[in-house]
């Protein structure tokens, strides 16, 4: 299989192939689209098995940065850097700074930031090779405060669709991972009422966000299924599969894991069930529209508009669903590619 037959390329516009002996690394830059403004997305770290996983990442990940910005109303292109190593042995300043060289080469309106495997410090060594990166430690600070308060406000906008109503005060809600994000949307969850269950693959993560939040703590392995109204995947991806499906009890899936489908007919089947599903390009927008202050594109308090807003971007992805007759993530995918038609 090539990059051109590969079922996640989607008319990208530029995808490279790195190497540097003398570091080690191994990369991959894959740009769906640049837009008015350039193209961005971060640099993924991970021990990939086959080099042809992470040039579908790659693809995969970039496409859903360009809808994440066109339905966020950004004018920027998606972008999306993976390197192929263990973040914990692997990576090395040397390695960050060959491959910021290598963005500099490619000499892309492209602008990189960090992402899974990747953190604000190891961009300082990026930036060693080239501006075009985001994300350091002095600029704008943790996203995951952003990506949580978007996920909620989706969530609203899901349960206002779902129920009638976006009070999610007494709502049931079982959120899989207890991480940064996870955290920031329980947060939220907490202070309107919901009730909280969780799971990660942590016992002292999990254990710590329930005492903090007064959730129940549910067996990693069981979370996706619990009896419940609201179902938010906010760890790994692909979690709605042909093995899952069966077995979800729940009328929402809104969550901030990137890819949650793990291929597209999957968002036609929760459609078929009944199940109401927020593409994640929407709901976890919130971070990536926090880091556009970095390249002053939007002010903070634009930023914060910005998120807050996905709330009603939900209600139009929804309405167009209705319209159309279509499943939502089909509706959400239109409305995001009549936004780039007009760049």
């Amino acid at each position: 299989m090539t990059t051109f037959t590969s079922p996640e390329f989607s008319a990208h516009e530029h995808v490279s192939f790195l190497h540097d002996r003398s570091t080690g690394l191994r990369a991959i830059i894959a740009i769906h689209r640049v837009g008015p403004k350039g193209c961005g997305g971060g640099i993924r770290m991970w021990p990939y098995p086959r080099e042809e996983d992470a040039v579908a990442d790659a693809l995969r990940l970039s496409r859903a940065m360009s809808y994440k910005f066109a339905m966020a109303g950004i004018p920027i292109g998606g972008g999306k850097s993976v390197i192929i190593g263990d973040p914990a042995t692997d990576k090395t300043d040397a390695l960050m700074e060959s491959f910021g060289r290598a963005v500099e080469r490619i000499n892309t309106l492209y602008i990189c930031g960090p992402d899974v495997g990747t953190a604000s410090e190891d961009m300082v060594a990026v930036r060693r090779g080239t501006p075009n990166v985001r994300g350091l430690p002095d600029e704008t600070g943790d996203t995951s405060p952003a990506t949580g308060f978007g996920i909620y406000r989706a969530m609203k906008a899901a349960a206002k669709q779902a129920f009638g109503s976006d009070d999610l005060g007494g709502r049931s809600v079982a959120v899989q991972g207890t991480g940064h994000v996870g955290q920031a949307l329980l947060r939220h969850l907490r202070d309107e009422g919901a009730r909280l269950f969780i799971a990660d693959v942590d016992p002292g993560a999990v254990g710590a966000a329930a005492e903090r939040f007064g959730a129940e703590v549910v067996p990693p392995d069981e979370i996706l299924f619990r009896t419940v109204d609201i179902v938010a995947p906010c760890a790994l991806g692909g979690v709605v599969n042909d093995e899952s499906l069966p077995r979800l009890d729940c009328r929402v899936i809104c969550g901030g894991a990137n890819n949650q489908l793990a291929e597209p007919r999957h968002g036609a089947a929760l459609h078929e069930r009944g199940i109401l599903f927020v593409p994640d390009y929407i709901a976890n927008a919130g971070g990536a529209i926090h880091a556009t202050q970095a390249g002053d594109l939007l002010s903070p308090e634009d930023a914060l508009e910005h998120v807050a807003a996905i709330y009603d971007t939900c209600l139009r992805v929804f309405a167009r669903s209705e319209s159309d007759g279509i499943p939502v993530a089909d509706a959400a995918d239109r409305l995001a590619e009549e936004v780039m038609e007009s760049w």
